[in-house]
């Protein structure tokens, strides 16, 4: 296990360095040091949502996007006041239903640098302790969302049971998978025995079938292609729907601009194109409300088709959480 966890700090890091990459000037700037709520609450029917941030973290698009015409990126960043070195939100997500205190995803803990790994920070603002947690439900196994499931071997979360797809776990969690996967994704199966074999050990590791309703209102719906099981979480109440879409984008401006735009971190770059179509399409045409993992905090908002590109209009702030 102590093999595992340098060889994972290792790459990591250079990951880090490659896609990530902070700036250590803006690190030691005073500008950096700004001191943001991290939560953002809304009602969803009977239900209370609220998006956590985990915290942001410079993205090169230039680097991380692939599948894109030659300036076109740059051209749909600047039309957006954007820049190529984008600051990237990492968003999680309760959700208060009945008894059940749930959580969206898990966070990075302190994977990725001192930017990140604010998860449990944002949730004690809001009045929760990690061990008032009753459920996590991770969209997919990669370290900036199941990264703040443990430090070290213990658990974050202890009292909560972790549910992933089955799909996502067979893969994962299988060592023979790891070594006919690409170099460049070998390291997401170390991550995954790192994080996950001590909440396995305890008992606390769930794996669903899409299509079933694990709590009242959440039913997971399949969605492959950044992994193999990647899920969405399909939440409702009152004739009221949000959909956790996890990560099918990486940079809205960008990719509901051109959804055919895909990600270095694609497990199946034309299946997840492909997902990314259909789920765009289907929001935009039922109007339901999404939740998007990295787009800019709280990273929620309604989907509108325009002619063969879509656009994220977020939610409007509410002082008392309607966010209508």
């Amino acid at each position: 296990m102590r093999t595992i966890k340098k060889t994972i700090s290792k790459y990591y890091a250079a990951l880090f360095a490659a896609a990530l990459t902070f700036s250590a000037h803006a690190q030691n700037s005073d500008l950096q040091k700004f001191s943001q709520p991290g939560y953002y609450e809304m009602a969803l029917g009977d239900l209370k949502v609220v998006a956590l941030s985990d915290g942001t973290v410079p993205q090169k698009l230039n680097e991380l996007l692939k599948d894109a015409k030659p300036g076109e990126v740059k051209k749909l960043l600047n039309d957006n006041f954007q820049t190529e070195t984008l600051e990237c939100s990492v968003n999680a997500y309760l959700v208060k239903t009945g008894s059940k205190v749930i959580l969206i995803d898990a966070g990075t803990s302190d994977i990725y640098g001192p930017s990140l790994g604010h998860l449990t920070a944002s949730l004690e603002k809001i009045g929760y302790k990690p061990e008032q947690i009753d459920a996590i439900l991770l969209t997919h196994i990669h370290m900036d969302h199941i990264g703040g499931l443990t430090k070290g071997d213990q658990l974050t979360f202890p009292n909560a049971d972790v549910y992933i797809s089955k799909v996502e776990a067979d893969y994962y969690l299988n060592s023979s998978n790891k070594e006919k996967a690409p170099e460049s994704m070998k390291n997401f199966f170390d991550g995954a025995i790192l994080k996950l074999s001590p909440i396995k050990k305890a008992g606390k590791l769930k794996t669903f079938e899409f299509g079933t309703e694990i709590f009242p209102g959440i039913t997971p719906i399949a969605s492959h292609g950044h992994t193999p099981g990647h899920s969405f979480y399909a939440l409702e109440s009152k004739g009221q729907k949000l959909m956790f879409w996890g990560d099918i984008i990486v940079s809205d401006v960008v990719q509901f601009a051109n959804p055919s735009i895909t990600s270095v971190y694609d497990y199946d770059r034309k299946e997840a194109m492909i997902t990314r179509k259909k789920a765009l399409e289907d929001a935009a045409a039922k109007g339901y409300w999404v939740a998007i993992s990295h787009s800019s905090f709280p990273g929620i908002g309604h989907i509108r088709a325009e002619d063969k590109k879509f656009k994220l209009i977020p939610i409007n702030y509410s002082s008392n959480g309607s966010g209508q």
